[in-house]
């Protein structure tokens, strides 16, 4: 939402810019700060909700009921794929009724209700039909908001040695200038010379973090390595990490290095 000019000059030609006069109007004035705050309603939606698909998060129907009126949510929202209380059945989350109970449509095709008490909406590398769903929401012609389905993703590789905690592929990869300040806009966190994500996987808060090396905020960087640990605990093997935490992680690193490794295995 924003004031523009819809006038026009007495050529017949469009106004480029409001006149002056409108321009300093209160009640433009009072458009142009409801639609920075619209703009920064939606950001917030996305974000939280991309934090629901990252850790995989049972969010109450009740909660879905209440906050699906809003557009902001609803197009968040919408055709993301969600699982009730059967884990096999996935679905397109196209509606919520006011009771809570979830209208999806399923993978052959039909508009079916969900009524449970909360909905899942899961990380891709937990949903076992991912390659059936990406098909299929190709066919429906489905543009998800949310990176879910076409999120890149990596398994872990299952000839990981118990005493390993760090994965090398990126260390003494160089990165273009401004390291921090890309990885801020990505998403990620950044303190000191880490780079880290979280994801909520088993019960517990799982950070990734990837070290770099940077002298200056806009001077070029050179990647170290990867671990995860548990917040406020311990470092973990990586035999311990869970799928989407060594997914997550691996995409972050993948991201920052701008580069595919060895280790990279997408769904």
């Amino acid at each position: 939402m924003a004031a523009r000019s819809t006038g026009l000059r007495a050529t017949g030609r469009p106004l480029k810019s409001l006149p002056k006069t409108l321009r300093d109007h209160p009640e433009v004035d009072r458009l142009r700060q409801l639609a920075q705050w619209l703009d920064r309603h939606t950001a917030e939606c996305l974000a939280r909700i991309d934090a629901w698909v990252v850790s995989s998060l049972p969010v109450p129907t009740a909660l879905l009921a209440r906050i699906w009126p809003d557009p902001g949510w609803q197009d968040a929202l919408r055709d993301l794929v969600v699982l009730g209380d059967d884990p096999t059945e996935p679905g397109f989350l196209r509606d919520v009724t006011d009771t809570g109970d979830l209208r999806v449509v399923n993978l052959d095709g039909e508009t079916i209700r969900l009524s449970s008490a909360s909905a899942t909406l899961p990380h891709p590398v937990r949903l076992p039909d991912l390659t059936d769903l990406r098909e299929f929401a190709d066919e429906l012609d489905i543009n998800q908001r949310i990176e879910q389905l076409h999120r890149g993703t990596w398994s872990k590789p299952t000839d990981l040695k118990d005493r390993d905690t760090t994965i090398n592929d990126f260390r003494g990869t160089s990165v273009p200038n401004r390291l921090a300040a890309r990885a801020a806009t990505l998403g990620f966190r950044v303190a000191g010379s880490q780079v880290t994500c979280r994801v909520w996987e088993a019960g517990r808060t799982v950070e990734a973090a990837m070290w770099f090396d940077e002298d200056y905020w806009d001077s070029e960087a050179t990647l170290g390595t990867l671990s995860w640990s548990v917040v406020d605990g311990p470092a973990l093997r990586l035999t311990e990490v869970g799928p989407v935490g060594w997914s997550e992680g691996m995409r972050m690193a993948t991201e920052l290095s701008g580069a595919a490794t060895k280790t990279e295995k997408k769904a």
